[in-house]
């Protein structure tokens, strides 16, 4: 079965250094079509298959198995790796594959759309004074962005509580506790809307006047280094996913760090995401010193 699996596997990597834009993966011809609309090439893919659960039911094996895909990306003259870590499941009748598909992680961003909390703000907190440390927020986003920091509670949809690290990792300082409605934080077991909620972060970001605080821009182009972006997938304004800008593009274009569907230095657009429509809307924020 593991044989299946990896030569399941290598045929969806040949796809993509071929650019087959006819293959039966819609996933992968999304991909090939983002790449090639920004004149970009794929120079080399290398995918690592680990499996992590199986179970029998009479003449039938289903088992689960994750894919750490590496794109080596080549546009103009610069290069980068992005990756992801894709979920599968392969079906089998009587040690015969007849079925593997992703288990596409952004849909559960849909399907299970986050509580949308009034946060409560005012002009009377205290002044915290910070500098935000670009570097260390990126370098937090780069160690984690597979993985999970045991010093926080991991979530389902985990994607707004790892950008939260990231932007405290820069120095970004908590307030608000222990008013789950007011400001940033987690302590314990216990966390505000707007660290771990995608909609209520970009409400936060978008409105706090003390701590951490955020200046909204009109393009990508203008963001940095550990800025943020807030997507609202399906376009009615409730805010969906959030991501962290961990780099650029040969065209300056910013390439982010997420989690739920745990992604690295991926182009900011999402255009090759399972969750993706053609109503999106974007909000970008550059985070703010506040000396």
């Amino acid at each position: 079965m593991k044989d299946q699996i990896k030569a399941h596997v290598k045929w969806q990597v040949e796809a993509y250094v071929k650019s087959k834009k006819d293959h039966e993966n819609e996933n992968i011809i999304k991909k090939i079509e983002s790449f090639q609309n920004r004149n970009a090439e794929i120079v080399k893919v290398m995918a690592n298959t680990t499996i992590t659960d199986r179970k029998q039911e009479d003449d039938h094996t289903y088992v689960h198995y994750d894919v750490h895909m590496q794109y080596l990306i080549k546009q103009k003259d610069k290069m980068y790796m992005e990756e992801k870590l894709e979920h599968h499941l392969a079906s089998f009748y009587k040690d015969k594959l007849y079925e593997s598909r992703e288990i596409n992680q952004e849909d559960i961003i849909l399907n299970q759309r986050q509580i949308e909390a009034e946060l409560e703000e005012n002009d009377d907190m205290p002044r915290i004074s910070y500098r935000y440390d670009r570097l260390k927020a990126v370098q937090y986003a780069e160690k984690w962005w597979n993985s999970y920091n045991p010093a926080y509670k991991k979530f389902e949809v985990d994607c707004t509580n790892y950008i939260s690290q990231c932007l405290h990792a820069g120095g970004a300082p908590m307030r608000g506790y222990p008013n789950k409605s007011k400001g940033w934080w987690m302590r314990s077991n216990n966390w505000s809307y707007s660290w771990s909620v995608a909609n209520s972060l970009r409400i936060y970001l978008a409105s706090s006047t003390a701590g951490l605080q955020a200046r909204e821009v009109g393009s990508p182009h203008e963001l940095m280094l550990g800025d943020v972006i807030c997507y609202d997938f399906q376009g009615d304004g409730r805010f969906d996913h959030n991501t962290i800008v961990t780099g650029k593009d040969a065209l300056g274009m910013p390439l982010v760090n997420a989690h739920t569907s745990n992604s690295r230095m991926r182009y900011w657009a999402y255009e090759d995401s399972t969750a993706y429509t053609p109503n999106i809307q974007y909000k970008f924020f550059t985070i703010v010193d506040n000396p």
